[in-house]
């Protein structure tokens, strides 16, 4: 979750870099806050041209029936509702203007087999379904959407104890959850970074990938070769 801190920084760098920036924290789980939030970005910015719906949280759930309804519902109401709502809210803007790009960020688990995240991997698999059912949708009005699917990413979301019950439960140290990312991902290095995953979205964006649209970009140096 973006704190106060986050904004301030990302505004201060966009402002160096010589741009605009409004930032706005919002619940992606409220059409409410959405709702606002597209209304503010096109009345302070003009128009939206991409729109890259980023927000998740994830934990280890356990076995399947064990999980609990909470955290079910909230992954689901974040990850996959809060996407629909970014969407919901946005997309009208987009046909207003006859062009745009949608990138969901759905996830590596969405295609591969991981025991323990059934909540998660619902809700990410569920982002691909959406994400092809949108570019069907939008096509037509010259609007495309497509979905990343990172792998393991060095940010705060990756580093905490739970972790060594999914990746490394024979050895639950650091040193075995280390050797286990190394096993992961057959390219060196043991995850990618924000910026990787940020150069593909913008990529995806871009002219340059002007006719993709309705497709699932892997960016997990090979975790998904496994």
């Amino acid at each position: 979750m973006a704190t106060e801190d986050d904004l301030e920084e990302t505004a201060r760098q966009v402002h160096a870099a010589g741009r605009r920036v409004l930032a706005v924290r919002a619940d992606v789980t409220s059409a409410e806050a959405l709702d606002r939030f597209a209304r503010a970005t096109v009345r302070e910015l003009g128009r939206i041209d991409y729109v890259i719906a980023n927000a998740g949280i994830w934990s280890i759930g356990g076995p399947t029936w064990t999980i609990d309804e909470a955290t079910f519902d909230e992954t689901i109401a974040v990850d996959l509702k809060g996407a629909w709502l970014t969407c919901k809210y946005t997309v009208p803007h987009l046909l207003e203007r006859g062009s745009g790009s949608i990138v969901l960020t759905s996830s590596g688990a969405a295609t591969t087999v991981n025991a323990n995240i059934s909540h998660y991997t619902a809700a990410k698999a569920g982002l691909l379904g959406f994400m092809r059912c949108l570019a069907a949708e939008l096509a037509p009005h010259g609007i495309r959407a497509n979905a990343l699917l990172p792998g393991m990413v060095n940010t705060g979301m990756i580093h905490f104890e739970e972790q060594l019950a999914l990746f490394s439960p024979d050895n639950p140290t650091e040193e075995g959850y280390f050797e286990a990312l190394d096993r992961l991902m057959p390219m060196p290095g043991r995850w990618t970074e924000a910026k990787d995953q940020a150069e593909a979205a913008l990529w995806l964006c871009s002219d340059a990938a002007r006719f993709v649209t309705g497709i699932s970009m892997t960016v997990d140096g090979g975790n998904g070769l496994r």
